[in-house]
């Protein structure tokens, strides 16, 4: 007669992790590639104010933004506290909207230059004169296509 044997417990392979530095890399990759820097630090502060009808912008590459706020605590010993225009990067005055317009205009194509939305993004305890100011020298260089950021809220409240 034959002998039996019994196999006793039969231990599993380990898992190869060889392609593991392969997957790591490409999710790294992939984030690095698909992440989006924030563009401008902002120099104002942008308390955005409240809305109920409010839509979102289509197409977030076709769209320029105009700060308009007091500055930032930290900035307020140089600048003082009256609301200021950023264009990027920098505190601007009103006559160099037109310049800031065309280099706007000069960074895209020829097809998508009329297409630009120019969204101001205010401060809510920004005087409107600024504002006003803003609109009339984007008026004069034909930037029509003008855009409030807001938050939007359920109800205004009377405040």
């Amino acid at each position: 007669m034959s002998k039996f044997r019994k196999k006793g417990k039969v231990s599993q392979p380990a898992i190869n992790t060889a392609s593991l530095p392969d997957i790591v890399f490409m999710l790294l990759f992939f984030f690095m590639v698909t992440t989006v820097m924030r563009e401008t630090s902002l120099k104002v502060e942008n308390i955005k104010p409240e809305a109920t009808e409010v839509s979102k912008l289509e197409k977030k590459s076709l769209v320029a933004y105009i700060y308009i706020g007091k500055p930032i605590a930290a900035l307020q010993a140089q600048f003082g506290t009256a609301p200021r225009i950023q264009l990027n990067d920098v505190f601007a005055e009103i006559d160099e909207i037109p310049l800031f317009v065309d280099m706007e205009r000069d960074d895209r194509s020829e097809a998508e230059r009329n297409m630009i939305t120019w969204s101001l993004k205010v401060d809510a305890k920004t005087k409107m004169g600024i504002v006003t100011d803003v609109k009339q020298a984007l008026r004069k260089v034909n930037a029509l296509k003008l855009n409030y950021s807001t938050r939007k809220t359920d109800k205004i409240s009377n405040k």
